[in-house]
């Protein structure tokens, strides 16, 4: 039986320290993963390309987790990421959209790596759905039809999903996962998703991130033309 809950924000980190957590986390299990147990800030710093002051800063907000002239274990301080983005455990997602995108994400293997397992796909065309998707190495779910998807979500205590339909079908979408007590969204279409106070959006804008590195490269072109 799902789980009611009122939706808020988390307190007590800023916005932008919360943002880096996760490159931290992923930095620090590169790190482990080439067998170095401490490590300095700076040496941390210098891996993920932020300044050393910020990252202790941030990290500070954790509490004690650095030795002064030692370091960071790595390991400890992994968990104590984990812990605090709720990592630490594993959440079940739904997938809203099976086209290529969809499709791509649902059989992206950094979801479980990270603490995230695909519980369900959903989509609204009928000759899809039913179809089985393998997306991972035993794990095989069948696509759902949409219609279901309130009904999935209250039964299986599901609190993020994330969005990869059509522009066209992305607010239908969400007002859905919305009155079926889902808090935390991400999505991928192209459009800005009206939603209530205390739900979170993550949107994901790929041709906006594009245009923002073709500036990027035409403000160079432009440098030298200058020089």
């Amino acid at each position: 039986m799902a789980q009611h809950r009122t939706p808020g924000k988390a307190v007590g980190l800023p916005a932008a320290t919360v943002a880096r957590l996760p490159i931290y986390l992923r930095g620090l299990n590169e790190v482990k993963a080439r067998g170095i147990e401490v490590i300095s800030s700076e040496e941390l710093a210098d891996s993920i390309n932020v300044t050393s002051a910020q990252l202790r800063k941030d990290l500070s907000y954790l509490g004690g987790h650095g030795t002064r002239g030692v370091g960071y274990d790595v390991t400890d301080l992994i968990q104590a990421l984990s812990v605090t983005l709720g990592v630490d455990k594993q959440w079940p997602i739904v997938i809203v959209g099976c086209g290529n995108l969809g499709m791509s994400l649902a059989k992206y293997a950094g979801f479980t790596n990270r603490g995230f397992k695909i519980a369900a796909l959903f989509d609204a065309a009928p000759e899809i759905i039913g179809k089985v998707v393998e997306i991972s190495e035993g794990q095989k779910v069948f696509i759902k039809d949409v219609a279901s998807l309130a009904t999935f979500i209250r039964e299986n205590n599901i609190q993020i999903a994330v969005i990869t339909t059509p522009a066209a079908a992305a607010q239908g979408v969400c007002d859905t996962l919305v009155n079926a007590g889902i808090f935390s969204i991400m999505t991928f279409a192209p459009i800005s998703l009206n939603v209530p106070s205390g739900v979170d959006v993550r949107q994901i804008d790929l041709a906006s991130e594009l245009q923002i590195l073709t500036f990027h490269e035409q403000t160079k072109a432009n440098e030298v033309i200058a020089i």
